[in-house]
Formats: structure tokens, sequence, C-alpha cells
């Protein structure tokens, strides 16, 4: 089963995200029901090693994380493939992905090694842009520069991802508190 954890977000986030999205006329926008913050991409495993994984996510204590979203970028090199909210790195935020990552570790499934980026991913460019649609993307970008939001995750959640030709569906396996 293809699986990742993530944070998922409170409505309140999820309607200015949506809000932000609403100028972008190029792409395919997340839908709000699986916008959420990775921490660990499990690829696919073994539904007995998710069982495990559950157990051990189960026993993470860590408090509420604030996240604090700073502006937009985009992926992909000179032709956008994503484009990301991006979010703080902050103390508390890469504790909580590193004892997610200690927990995948112990349940036996093996991440890569990746630099922490913390973002919410709002929309997906085709492979092939036309020559007006990278310029349209730069002035989104350029418009948006200033875009700020705070709030506050209170869960983390292990997720199953269903892919799709009309894009990945995310359906929540289990969902955990976070109270310090």
């Amino acid at each position: 089963m293809r699986a990742f954890v993530g944070l998922p977000l409170p409505d309140a986030a999820l309607d200015a995200l949506e809000r932000l999205q609403e100028p972008l006329t190029v792409g395919r926008h997340v839908p709000a029901e699986n916008m959420h913050l990775t921490l660990a991409f499990l690829d696919d495993q073994p539904e007995a090693v998710l069982e495990a994984l559950h157990q051990l996510l189960a026993e993470i204590s860590a408090p509420p994380v604030q996240l604090a979203f700073r502006g937009l970028d985009t992926f992909g090199g000179k032709l956008p493939r994503v484009l990301a909210a991006q979010v703080q790195k902050t103390p508390e935020l890469s504790h909580l992905r590193e004892r997610v990552r200690s927990a995948c570790r112990s349940a036996g499934i093996e991440l890569p090694r990746e630099r922490f980026r913390p973002h919410v991913t709002l929309a997906r460019f085709p492979r092939h842009l036309e020559a007006g649609q990278v310029e349209k993307i730069a002035r989104y970008l350029s418009a948006a520069a200033d875009f700020r939001l705070e709030c506050e995750a209170e869960t983390f959640a292990l997720y199953q991802s269903t892919l799709a030709p009309e894009g990945a569906r995310y359906d929540v396996l289990a969902e955990y508190e976070l109270r310090g």
C-alpha cells in the first residue's frame, strides 16, 4: 500500500490556501482535502509494516506544532512541476519529523536521506508548459510573494495514497493527537 505520514491542516488554513489558488490559471489545483505537510513518504509498504508503524506512531508524544507559511515557491527547476506554499522550518516541526522518521525506521521502513523543505503543494503543472504559461506562473508568484499564514497543527496522520489519472487521492488510515 502506498503511504505517507503528514500533518493535516485546520479548516481555516485550508480555506486560505484555496483562496490563494483562485487566481492561478495554470496547472491542476490540489483539492483542499488533499492538502497536507508531508513528514515522511513511505512509498509502497506491506500492511503488516504499516500496522507496526501505526503502533509506533501512536506512542509519539509531542505538542501541537505552529506552522508559519512564508511565501510560495516552485519545484522542478526552470520548468516548474509543482507550486507550493512554503512553511518555516522550526525546531518543533523538525523534531516531530525526526520522531516520525525514527518510528518508520523502527518499523523496518528505509527512508531516503533528504533535505527537509516543509511545504504544502497547491498545484501541479503539466510536463510540457507552453511559452505563456511560465510567464503566468511567474506573474502569479510575484503577486502572491507576500503570502503569510499561521496556524496550529493539532494532529498528524498516516495516509494511504491512491494514484488515479485525475490525480492522487489521500485517505487517512490513522490520526494521532499532538498533546505535549
